[in-house]
């Protein structure tokens, strides 16, 4: 039994008696009592407890009346009371959205989705074929930047300063000292630049000119681009690596050709073509009436390039050589418009899903 000696003492006793304490007893009950056990009554707890004129804020505006010395008592325990409603709010909707995504709704009765299979892009698998076939060779595989400055692009590869391909109509510039590469030759000059000969490596990537589209060609486009630097290189190796590339990729039949051509970083120089033939309208136009389609440009380096790059050529000499991608896969597939290759349509596309 507790004696009260004072009448302060019996005050206090009327306090914790008083109606304010009961009705926070009264609201945790209710609260404790309640079971979310689905989105309705998650929303039914929260307009009864949680909401403007829910129990809790009620509650909140019947405290502003209590005694200025009795507050901080009440106020701590409306705050604990608050946080607790809100947070068996909270852990109901979180309990029944796990509960939600756990749910197996499959349904036999639905009839199934197939999805369509995707499949190597045409000008991706024969990257990867050329790749294989002159990793056989002995090469291996580098790559560069896409945007490339002048000397890589241009000055190390021999481009006087009023050549052509230095133009706006024919080059897309990024500002007065960088471009979209126009060939992966500047991928050929920095590993020149970078690693001591011997030296035998191919370069794949896209490349970018500012040529009218058409259905041989593009505004970009992707080559392979090849280097081999060492002693006693000679044209006749250049030949012969070319040769039993096309013999590999296209098969031994295939009717191939040797033009003398000119480019600022070869010397001598020349271009490759395979004979596509006049069967119908569209080789006639794609050939452009010859029958036979340019595939690739080759040289041996030019000694101003070895020198540009470091490379003493008194002591080596070397081949290189550019193969056009998407041509290469015109003649490897019979498809008779570059452009087709890049349009995205799934009809088309799908025909290559064996590859």
């Amino acid at each position: 039994m507790v004696w009260c000696k004072s009448i302060d003492e019996i005050i206090d006793m009327k306090f914790i008696c008083n109606p304010m304490q009961d009705k926070i007893k009264e609201i945790r009950e209710q609260s404790n009592a309640f079971e979310i056990i689905d989105l309705e009554s998650a929303e039914q707890y929260r307009l009864k407890f949680l909401v403007k004129k829910g129990l809790i804020n009620l509650l909140f505006q019947e405290f502003r009346s209590v005694e200025p010395e009795k507050k901080k008592k009440f106020g701590a325990e409306l705050n604990v009371l608050k946080k607790e409603l809100e947070s068996k709010h909270k852990e109901g909707l979180q309990s029944l959205n796990k509960s939600e995504s756990n749910e197996d709704n499959t349904s036999l009765d639905l009839p199934a989705y197939f999805n369509d299979l995707g499949s190597r892009h045409p000008i991706s698998h024969t990257i990867e074929h050329m790749t294989e076939i002159f990793e056989r060779l002995g090469f291996d595989v580098v790559s560069g930047p896409e945007i490339e400055d002048d000397w890589h692009n241009f000055s190390a590869l021999n481009f006087p300063k009023n050549h052509p391909a230095r133009d706006m109509q024919d080059t897309f510039f990024v500002d007065k000292d960088h471009a979209l590469r126009t060939h992966t030759s500047s991928v050929q000059v920095r590993l020149m630049e970078n690693t001591k000969p011997p030296i035998r490596s191919i370069m794949p990537g896209r490349v970018y000119r500012n040529e009218a589209i058409s259905a041989r060609s593009n505004c970009f486009f992707h080559q392979v681009e090849g280097l081999y630097i060492d002693e006693e290189v000679s044209f006749s190796d250049l030949k012969q690596t070319l040769y039993q590339f096309v013999q590999e990729f296209f098969g031994p039949d295939t009717k191939v050709r040797f033009r003398a051509s000119y480019f600022p970083f070869t010397e001598p120089s020349a271009e490759m073509d395979i004979y596509l033939g006049l069967e119908t309208e569209s080789d006639a136009r794609l050939t452009k009436g010859t029958g036979w389609l340019e595939i690739l440009g080759c040289g041996m380096v030019d000694v101003n390039v070895l020198e540009n790059c470091g490379i003493d050529p008194s002591k080596y000499t070397g081949f290189a050589f550019g193969l056009g991608v998407d041509r290469i896969a015109m003649l490897k597939y019979g498809v008779k418009d570059l452009r087709t290759f890049f349009y995205n349509d799934k009809r088309f596309l799908s025909q290559f899903s064996s590859l």
